[in-house]
């Protein structure tokens, strides 16, 4: 499964920003797709996943901020991001895995800065 993701940059803080990743290749069912995030000199983190039959489930830093969403046809996951805070800088990393197996992928990372 190759992953690519888009939609990062600069936007100030209270502003809305959207990410979207592509996933293509072999792809197993069922799976769930996420996005994590790696601020800098922290861990990676888990933003927001959801399953193919959309359950979702966020981050407590982000509840009520970020929206994730999928479409399955397309094998995409989409993150809309909104009040954006300066603690929301990081590294974002479009994720999807197997379920029942040990098959997960990473995208290469995209930027968020949120300046303040």
């Amino acid at each position: 499964v190759q992953l690519q993701a888009c939609g990062g940059g600069l936007v100030q803080a209270g502003g809305t920003l959207s990410l979207s990743c592509a996933a293509s290749g072999t792809i197993w069912r069922p799976n769930v797709m996420g996005w994590y995030r790696q601020a800098p000199g922290k861990q990676r983190e888990v933003v927001a996943t959801i399953s193919e039959g959309g359950t979702t489930n966020y981050a407590d830093s982000v509840k009520g901020r970020f929206t994730i969403s999928r479409d399955n046809a397309k094998n995409e996951v989409y993150l809309h991001m909104s009040s954006l805070k300066p603690e929301d800088t990081a590294v974002y990393y479009c994720n999807w895995r197997r379920l029942g197996s040990s098959a997960n992928y990473w995208g290469k990372g995209t930027l968020v800065t949120v300046s303040s």
